[in-house]
């Protein structure tokens, strides 16, 4: 039985990657030793987010820029033109191998791109800024001896669930000039044809076929879907690119680990003009996970757990796609790819396969249908392309209930960009922890004591951080609350 262990900072102040504003980044932090997927499907139900081990949650109310949850329906995404055109552009260039002219003409022009061409990734975090983690250690825990714990904790640790969704003269004469007044202005000016019954018309004839009529009555045709647009390549394309899904504990990862780390480096340095990390850091950022790889009858093929969805042309790799796959939802941590194929607009196609990977999935498991694509930040407009992906919805700060984005929804952001969401005034968070829970909660004293809050205080005589604990509890929500342990530093 394996079990959370979290250690909770409380309140950080950053300087905000999204307005560049110093020391206006509000939120709450805590280091996670060990996360079930469960728990972290959870955590993030109620706003919070990782990176590496460390998780956050942003002070909506207080911070220079409001941080709301976003997530798609992967079962109701429809494509948009812009979406089935980087899709055929993509497949253009894997039969035929070559870029659209007018991308070329783009490119050495040095004409900037349009919002809808532009590689944005819509639905991933390549353009996220990493949260500035806080300058105080973790203790020193040992998990293994931690998980020793566990079979003890059953009775000691519940585990409940929420169900927790005319004219003049003879008018006759009149009509009559004017009825052929009409029919000499249509014969000289006749309706113009489409291009597309010009082509038709020109193949028929040269071919000596009868000219087909349109029909009005013709039964219209299936709109293509993701799956018809990703359908399996052809052995005569130019070029060949195949998706590998990758655990990051495992010896593949490890393998395949020094070309995603340069693909990294070069993507920081083009993209962003940031220096290039180390390697230490690039693990801390992107390997690190504080969760299991964990397999179940009724998990996925893959399991659940933290992985690198990684994009190979022709053997080489182009595009890392991070990727928690949770009991619920595939969430995109972050993505990254080469710059030299940004004509391809890698960010988008990317976002567009993880979906595909959530529709995939959830043919086995339908409870997995939901993309998470981190936080959507209306009041930076670079920020608001996450909102594009149709069939989305932002989780309410309050009562962590999901709320459809739409155009109403955006317009009370423009007015104030910290909002309610939830337009039931009167709703309140069914997961809610109150003070009379606080007896559940379980602490961890070392790798080899764990107790709940009211043995802890029967036992000592001591309160301990009481407050602390209730904050932290409240964020997190009661079920996590109750099941997680707290490591004490009282």
């Amino acid at each position: 039985m394996s079990v959370s262990i979290v250690q909770y900072y409380g309140d950080q102040t950053s300087k905000c990657g999204y307005c560049t504003g110093t020391d206006c980044s509000k939120s709450h932090g805590m280091h996670a030793y060990r996360l079930t997927c469960d728990d972290y499907q959870e955590l993030i139900d109620r706003g919070w987010r990782r990176c590496g081990n460390y998780c956050y949650k942003p002070q909506n109310d207080i911070t220079c820029c409001p941080c709301y949850t976003i997530k798609c329906d992967a079962l109701e995404f429809k494509l948009t033109k812009s979406n089935k055109r980087i899709l055929r552009r993509m497949n253009k260039f894997l039969r035929d191998g070559k870029r659209e002219p007018s991308e070329q003409q783009q490119q050495t022009a040095g004409e900037s791109k349009t919002a809808d061409d532009a590689d944005v990734g819509v639905g991933v975090n390549a353009s996220d800024p990493q949260p500035q983690l806080p300058d105080k250690k973790p203790s020193v825990i040992n998990v293994e001896q931690v998980e020793s714990l566990a079979a003890e904790m059953k009775s000691a640790c519940p585990a409940p669930g929420l169900d927790v969704t005319a004219g003049k003269g003879d008018p006759a004469a009149s009509l009559s000039v004017s009825n052929k007044c009409k029919t000499l202005i249509s014969n000289l000016n006749p309706p113009r044809k489409k291009a597309k019954q010009m082509r038709l018309e020109r193949r028929q004839a040269k071919l000596g076929a009868p000219l087909e009529q349109p029909s009005h009555t013709k039964t219209l045709k299936q709109e293509k879907s993701l799956k018809d647009f990703l359908a399996a390549p052809c052995e005569t394309d130019k070029h060949h690119l195949k998706l590998r899904l990758v655990n990051v504990n495992s010896d593949e990862f490890r393998r395949t680990l020094p070309q995603s780390f340069e693909l990294y480096k070069k993507y920081q340095i083009v993209i962003h003009h940031d220096p290039p990390k180390n390697l230490m850091a690039y693990k801390d950022h992107l390997q690190q996970s504080p969760m299991k790889h964990q397999t179940t009858e009724d998990a996925p093929d893959m399991g659940y757990g933290s992985f690198h969805h990684q994009y190979w042309l022709d053997g080489k790799l182009i595009a890392v796609g991070v990727i928690d796959i949770l009991p619920g939802s595939v969430s995109s941590v972050y993505f990254f790819y080469d710059p030299d194929y940004s004509f391809l607009s890698l960010g988008t196609y990317g976002s567009l396969r993880e979906i595909d990977l959530v529709q995939t999935i959830a043919e086995r498991v339908p409870a997995l249908k939901y993309y998470y694509m981190g936080f959507y930040i209306h009041s930076c407009p670079k920020m608001r392309y996450k909102g594009k992906l149709s069939a989305s919805y932002l989780l309410c700060p309050e009562t962590y209930v999901w709320v459809p984005l739409t155009d109403a929804v955006r317009s009370k952001l423009d007015v104030e960009k910290y909002q309610r969401l939830n337009p039931d005034a009167t709703a309140k968070d069914v997961n809610e922890f109150l003070n009379q829970h606080l007896n559940d909660v379980m602490l961890l004293l070392d790798a080899k004591t764990c107790v709940s809050y009211n043995s802890f205080v029967q036992l000592t005589g001591v309160v301990g951080d009481r407050d602390v604990i209730i904050e932290y509890s409240k964020l997190v929500g009661r079920v996590c609350a109750q099941r997680m342990l707290f490591v004490n530093m009282s």
